[in-house]
């Protein structure tokens, strides 16, 4: 498929400056005239500029000063490459289709194609609604998928006047066909979403996480990640003293270091195919900080991809398997793995229905002692809820 009739190439003008050695810029293979090759590469990072999501516009008006993907991409390309191999390609920029529903098919298709090639897309700026589009891509796998969203406010109002920033997940649960397994929301803060939302979320069996237990433990957040197909960022997750350019301010969330993290997870997850960060406003930010966090964000998912240990294969020799007996009304046991070379936790789920295969999902080592203390984990609870 020729997946350049989709992008407009980038200014190389800008870059110049940036392809020293050892930086990411002069690794990094981008469309200037001649239009990368994708197949080969590990990542492939896609900037957007459509903002119709928020503003409710029919047309596009373009102002390539304020794209986001172009302030990010010039903090990225100074940083030092890390270790390893590195193979990355930059696409350029999406044109945006005549309507927003059109962007959103143009991104599946993209995605879609990508993924199919085992070519990891980032995709920077835009709207949260993208994420419709971004989750699209997976409808052709014929198996359902795991998505985890990171925001400070969960996107799922049925206010019809709303705009589509607001009510992208209420579009991808209403989505048939529904291949939505699980959906983790992390960094939500409980003042921002309207009570009935999060009754919706423990209805469905969905995990969330508000900011406070990030800031308690970021690393409770490592098995959230780890499920997850396809992760998307809303930047106002991120507290407006690490990263100012959103609106409206917001003095709380998580810090730039949390969000980093976050990303190292991601890129760490075997299972993870795409990342999306959105909501990224040029025009809002404070000497370029917003940029600086989220290269910073990219650079460590980058790292972590090229950290990954293959790590799916559970009857194998890699993996210590720990079986935890129950009485009464509890399972008879529980099954838990541990790697023996990243040491990461799984948990088994038995399906309640004969006629449906156990599940292994990421789990934390604190499940696991939860589990020898005679307490089924909450997660284990939930999994086995949508299952059935």
């Amino acid at each position: 498929m020729n997946l350049s009739i989709f992008f407009e190439p980038l200014n190389e003008d800008v870059f110049v400056t940036l392809s020293k050695p050892r930086t990411l810029g002069a690794y990094i293979n981008r469309f200037v005239s001649k239009f990368p090759d994708w197949r080969s590469a590990d990542i492939a990072l896609i900037g957007i500029h459509e903002t119709r999501g928020l503003t409710g516009a029919e047309t596009m008006e373009t102002t390539p000063a304020a794209s986001p993907a172009r302030a990010v991409r010039k903090k990225l390309y100074g940083l030092l490459k890390g270790t390893g191999r590195c193979h990355i390609a930059d696409l350029g920029n999406l044109r945006p289709g005549i309507t927003l529903d059109d962007t959103y098919l143009r991104l599946k298709e993209i995605v879609e194609v990508l993924i199919s090639h085992n070519t990891i897309p980032i995709i920077i700026g835009g709207t949260h609604d993208l994420e419709y589009g971004q989750y699209l891509g997976y409808e052709h796998l014929d198996r359902v998928v795991n998505m985890v969203t990171v925001d400070s406010s969960v996107d799922m109002t049925e206010d019809l006047e709303a705009p589509a920033n607001k009510k992208q997940l209420r579009q991808i649960l209403m989505h048939e066909p529904n291949y939505l397994f699980s959906l983790g929301q992390i960094g939500y803060q409980s003042y921002l979403v309207e009570p009935e939302v999060m009754a919706t979320l423990e209805k469905l069996h969905f995990e969330s996480y508000r900011v406070g237990e990030v800031h308690r433990s970021v690393q409770e957040m490592e098995p959230v990640v780890r499920v997850a197909d396809l992760l998307t960022f809303d930047i106002s997750a991120i507290r407006h003293q690490d990263a100012p350019g959103y609106e409206p301010a917001n003095p709380f969330g998580l810090t730039g270091e949390e969000a980093c993290q976050l990303c190292w997870y991601a890129g760490l997850n075997d299972h993870l195919t795409s990342l999306g960060i959105y909501e990224y406003n040029p025009e809002l930010d404070n000497r370029d900080l917003t940029a600086t966090t989220v290269a910073t964000m990219i650079w460590y998912f980058i790292e972590g991809y090229y950290h990954r240990k293959n790590e799916v294969d559970f009857s194998g020799k890699h993996f210590t398997k720990y079986a935890v007996a129950f009485t009464e009304d509890n399972p008879d046991r529980m099954i838990f793995y541990k790697s023996k070379h990243s040491e990461k936790w799984w948990l088994e789920v038995e399906a309640l229905s004969n006629d449906k295969g156990n599940r292994i999902v990421p789990c934390s080592y604190e499940d696991y002692l939860q589990a020898i203390n005679g307490e089924v984990p909450n997660r284990w609870i939930l999994t086995q809820a949508r299952i059935g």
